[in-house]
């Protein structure tokens, strides 16, 4: 294949030879280059002239491969499916003579998967690196390892629009690093925040009207998903002599390639993420940024996955800008504060890091590594994510102790997440092939769904009616011939690049499909791809459900579903600050559906626990979190009854026992003691009391024996149980050395406060004249506080030094008090008066 001798005039056309001869000499080459530059379509032309064997171009996304392949095919002069072609799920367009195939980051894994030597193939050139994709830096690790023992010979070019490239080099077994420059005009930077209240996309709104207003040329809005590009196109609906486009990855080809040509007046084009690199949207002069992007997240402790909203980084936001000055001198437009652009982070968190790791642990298990051991990763997928995707995996039976099982790579083959791949394939036998497809299209793209009641959408999709209803129609139709064949799959399309053309033609439909009501079916098919979101409603008329997995979940107002009882919910998430996470889209079910799609969460069992404030035996049927049916037990075992009793002690305290007076003080001597003394004397601080009520030889081992429920509890004398705590010899010593009381120089045995760090005796004035020292307990080791009162009972002085007192206290108190007290004693000589315990002439 000759490269065409009148390539476009672009930054990347210099280096060309330059990168052949790279790949040539050492295997492995990374080229920095930003958008515009050319390194999507004149580089692999290049390559493909250099070699003998078919290029392959990894993209991101469906609609990126489909451009990429159209551009060069169009430099050629000939139509895509030629020397230039692609293969996307769902649709291929290549020949036997194709050169040059674009294809995305996960079906080029399902080719890596049967074919690890990529048979026929000279080069791969990996494209976007930088966006961090999951599949793309399984992809990368794949692809080095195949490389390492196969197919030493496989030249591998990775490009990336940002200049952190020194770990991608490493990788590549320090492959030399080529930049390219791009040339590009000034952008001049203006910071539109949103005012108090207002939405992102009335924010959005306003700057684009803005930067229509500010110059010529076409707007690029980036937005961080569908609802919001549609919300914004509403909002621009007064726009007069403008065109608002959308662009986004889940759009009809036409439509994507609409928004990807100019048109004869202004447009503004709402994009997702799918403009910041990959794609060239032409005469763009102002780019508006939101600020936000759309990525996957798992939330481990509620069990949900998916989308959530974040901050672009600072790259991210650069690439963005500089859209606008691929042409002309641009304009962008910021939704968010100057100030804020500094906390951006530098560049975008690898989703290999936040993702749900599910389908990476089955395409490790096909390659036969399964936890990714001496594979070369930009980042190793983290340990406990993928355990846990591991662990699903094996409810699917996808895995075993001795790797993957053959229904595993039946899954991987379907280029599906597992889940759904697991409902297609067990639905296709319960509710039929046409059916599970039907559904599954829907969760694998929920975009498709405007509303919350899934059996809606999908009539409003079987009706024609609905927005995206064709792209559904066709993956439907795909989907139920690829599980309806004994030959589907990846390896059948890589050993036939036609045979999908051939088959879009063929009726959609499934002979012998089961009959199946279909709105149990969806329901069904729901609760096969996430069993554990099977859900229950709380109470009678309450919004609020309990999924299978333990996490609740809330129906938004007005919901058609609110009367229903069970729910197999397809899609939840959780805003920041929400109580509850929000159902987005379920089918109604019922308790017989609910067992048929999650017969594994099942499970019958006694159980003894400390519910509502007491013991409570019961024989429990539950579907996961969900109780179903309950009776009481009513001799459970006693050591299950303990352990409840226990569990009442850690939830609600020792205050559960009867405490007396006398117990109270007790504890709070022991205590002191422990603080004074040290061992032997134990602690009774409320933990420790508690870890020792749970242990068989604790304190409270006796009583615990015979209580039954809460009542029982509530006789158990905490002072007895105190003592045998200390045991005997100490018990026997508390009083001598944490005395109750103190008698004091009139005579009277006060009683001594022990609930604070020191022991305080509060005693009258009166009654300790002639006392010069200070008193002790703990064998002379710590000195009491005396809170003198007056003589009716009011603090009157506060020491721990009552020989000091006598000297410069009590003078003080005894002239404020003696006026206000004259029928009692106020000697001026306190050593030598004589205590009293009544009032006296002084």
């Amino acid at each position: 294949m000759r490269r065409p001798a009148d390539l476009p005039d672009l930054p990347v056309r210099a280096v060309l030879d330059q990168v052949t001869g790279i790949l040539d000499e050492h295997g492995a080459a990374v080229l920095v280059a930003p958008p515009g530059t050319g390194k999507t379509t004149l580089v692999p032309l290049a390559m493909a002239a250099s070699g003998a064997g078919r290029v392959l171009v990894a993209e991101p996304r469906r609609v990126a491969a489909r451009a990429a392949a159209a551009r060069m095919a169009a430099l050629l002069g000939e139509r895509v499916g030629g020397r230039v072609g692609y293969s996307v799920r769902g649709d291929s367009r290549v020949c036997p003579g194709t050169r040059i195939e674009v294809v995305t980051s996960g079906l080029l894994l399902r080719r890596l998967a049967h074919d690890p030597e990529l048979s026929g193939v000279d080069a791969v050139l990996l494209d976007e690196c930088h966006e961090r994709h999951l599949d793309a830096d399984l992809l990368l690790a794949l692809l080095l390892d195949a490389r390492d023992g196969l197919r030493p010979d496989l030249r591998l070019l990775a490009t990336s629009a940002t200049v952190a490239t020194d770990r991608l080099g490493s990788l590549l077994g320090d492959a030399p690093v080529l930049s390219v420059a791009a040339r590009t005009f000034p952008v001049h930077i203006r910071h539109v925040p949103p005012v108090r209240n207002e939405r992102i996309e009335a924010c959005v709104a306003r700057a684009v009207r803005t930067a229509l207003a500010d110059g010529d040329g076409d707007v690029l809005a980036f937005l961080p998903g569908v609802a919001e590009i549609r919300r914004t196109s509403d909002a621009l609906a007064g726009l007069s002599d403008v065109d608002v486009v959308a662009l986004h990855g889940r759009m009809p080809t036409a439509e994507q390639d609409a928004a990807l040509t100019e048109g004869p007046r202004r447009r503004v084009v709402l994009s997702t993420a799918l403009a910041e690199s990959s794609l060239t949207v032409p005469g763009v002069r102002a780019v508006v940024d939101a600020g936000l992007a759309r990525v996957p997240r798992v939330d481990h402790r509620r069990g949900l996955a998916g989308l959530v909203t974040v901050r672009v980084s600072a790259a991210v936001a650069e690439q963005r800008a500089g859209r606008a000055g691929r042409q002309a001198p641009g304009r962008a437009y910021r939704c968010w504060p100057e100030a804020e652009t500094a906390a951006l982070p530098r560049f975008p968190e690898p989703e290999i890091r936040t993702a749900d790791l599910t389908r990476l642990a089955l395409d490790l298990a096909c390659w036969g590594t399964p936890d990714g051991g001496g594979l070369r990763w930009w980042d190793a997928p983290p340990e406990g994510p993928l355990r846990a995707g591991q662990e699903v995996l094996r409810a699917l039976g996808a895995l075993d102790d001795s790797g993957v099982t053959d229904r595993g790579r039946r899954m991987a083959d379907l280029g599906l997440h597992p889940r759904l791949a697991r409902a297609l394939l067990d639905g296709t036998a319960q509710v039929g092939a046409r059916t599970a497809a039907e559904v599954v299209a829907v969760l694998d793209d929920d975009t498709l769904a405007a509303g919350v009641e899934l059996g809606a959408e999908l009539g409003r999709l079987r009706g024609g009616a609905a927005p995206g209803a064709g792209r559904w129609r066709r993956e439907v139709g795909r989907l139920t011939r690829l599980v309806g064949s004994r030959d589907g799959g990846p390896e059948a399309d890589r050993r036939d690049p036609d045979r999908r053309g051939r088959q879009a033609d063929r009726p959609t439909g499934r002979e012998g499909d089961p009959p199946a009501d279909r709105a149990d079916a969806a329901a069904l098919v729901v609760a096969l791809a996430h069993p554990e979101r099977l859900a229950r409603r709380r109470a009678g008329g309450s919004s609020i459900y309990l999924m299978a997995g333990g996490t609740a979940v809330e129906l938004p107002p007005g919901s058609p579903l609110a009367e229903r009882e069970w729910l197999a919910v397809a899609v939840a998430d959780r805003r920041p600050g929400d109580v509850h996470a929000r159902v987005r889209l379920a089918a109604p079910a019922d308790r017989e559906t609910a067992e048929r799609g999650a017969p594994a969460l099942l499970a019958d069992s006694e159980e003894v626990a400390w519910r509502s404030g007491d013991v409570a035996a019961r024989r429990v049927r539950r579907l996961g979190a969900i109780v179903l049916e309950e009776q009481p037990l009513p001799d459970p075992p006693a050591d299950r009854v303990r352990a409840a009793l226990v569990e009442g002690l850690r939830a609600e305290g020792t205050g559960l026992l009867r405490w007396t007076p006398a117990a109270r003080s007790l504890r709070d001597r022991l205590a002191l003691l422990h603080r004074a003394l040290g061992s032997p004397w134990p602690a009774v601080d409320e933990d420790v009391l508690i870890e020792g009520a749970a242990h068989p030889d604790g304190w409270l081992a006796g009583p615990l024996a015979t209580a039954r429920n809460r009542a029982d509890l509530a006789r158990i004398d905490a002072g007895a149980a105190l003592r045998v705590l200390a045991g005997w010899q100490l018990a026997s010593s508390v009083d001598e050395l944490a005395p109750e009381r103190l008698e004091v120089p009139s005579g009277s045995r006060i009683a001594l406060d022990y609930s604070g760090e020191r022991p305080v005796l509060p005693v009258r004035v009166q009654e300790v004249f002639g006392w010069t020292r200070t008193p002790t307990i703990a064998a002379g080791r710590l000195p009491v506080v005396l809170h003198l009162l007056s003589p009716a009972g009011r603090p009157a002085a506060v020491t721990g030094d009552l020989e000091s007192f006598w000297t410069t206290g009590y003078p003080q108190v005894r002239s404020e008090l003696r006026g206000r007290y004259p029928k009692h004693d106020w000697p001026a000589d306190p050593l030598t008066a004589v205590p009293s315990r009544r009032p006296g002439r002084g």
